[in-house]
């Protein structure tokens, strides 16, 4: 890539004139209470004039994950089953990631980075209930910081298709570096911080900023407004090498890492094998979120 599209690249994220403006139905979601019984039936009420949104949270609610003992039909079952705050989380995400897809996708598959972000938000749930109580991250944080934390390769794609396409046959390419080092050859701006660009841009809440921003540099002084979101992802991340997109972090999680969460590093394996059953579940329900 020459300097100037490097250059180019970073004024067009900088002036925020490449960025699309936030999904009316994101800032209506985000906006609802649901402490209230009207924040909630208002929330369902929106969600269901979304025919896309709502047959995905009707057809995620439908897996095994879940433990559905019927067959949900409705939102509003679903949102009974999924919990009205993970009903909520999941129907941004879904918003977020349509509104930045263009048709051809490229070499970046929407599918695989949905099933990616999927997996780190089901993981980062299990690690949280291994948590002390006291400490743990509300349940609509770990699945919205999950699901959205790699948005800046949508936002790569939208901006410079040809870019990403480069980038993810880089990635491919070289499948034991780490993502960071790969961008650092090819972009002025990575991932991470073109996904926080964008959650600025449309004043996302300041600790799901600095998620975006610091998941792969969670020591950063810079990531405490997001901690332990921050550090519970990189985490998750690191349980799940290369899961679903070409994204390789290095897998080595140290003892302090896991006291770091009052996690005793003894449960470390049992851990390991409840996140890798419940991300193969989520590979069988990928197939809703193509």
């Amino acid at each position: 890539m020459s300097e100037n599209t490097s250059a180019n690249l970073k004024v067009s994220i900088k002036n925020l004139e490449a960025l699309p403006a936030m999904p009316s139905v994101v800032q209506r979601i985000l906006s609802l209470p649901l402490d209230t019984e009207e924040g909630e039936r208002d929330l369902l009420k929106l969600i269901g004039t979304d025919p896309q949104i709502s047959a995905r949270i009707i057809g995620l609610s439908n897996t095994p994950m879940f433990g559905a003992s019927k067959k949900v039909s409705s939102v509003s079952d679903a949102a009974m089953l999924l919990g009205i705050t993970r009903v909520k989380s999941v129907a941004v995400g879904i918003a977020v990631m349509s509104t930045l897809t263009r048709h051809p996708m490229g070499k970046l598959k929407v599918q695989d980075l949905w099933l990616h972000s999927m997996g780190v938000a089901l993981a980062m749930r299990v690690l949280a209930r291994a948590m002390p109580l006291r400490t743990r991250p509300l349940e609509d944080e770990i699945f919205l910081a999950g699901l959205l934390h790699d948005i800046g390769f949508l936002v790569l794609n939208y901006i410079d298709p040809k870019l990403s396409d480069e980038l993810h046959a880089r990635l491919a390419e070289n499948p034991e570096s780490p993502v960071q080092e790969v961008e650092a050859g090819l972009l002025e701006l990575g991932h991470a911080e073109m996904g926080a660009q964008l959650a600025t841009h449309w004043d996302l809440p300041e600790n799901v900023v600095s998620v975006l921003r610091y998941h792969h540099l969670p020591a950063d002084e810079g990531s405490d407004v997001g901690q332990p979101l921050v550090g519970l992802l990189n985490l998750a991340e690191k349980l799940l090498p290369a899961f679903g997109i070409a994204e390789f972090v290095t897998p080595e999680i140290t003892e302090d890492e896991w006291l770091s969460f009052g996690i005793d590093p003894s449960r470390a394996e049992d851990i390991a094998s409840l996140i890798q059953e419940q991300t193969e579940q989520a590979k069988k329900m990928a197939s809703n979120f193509g």
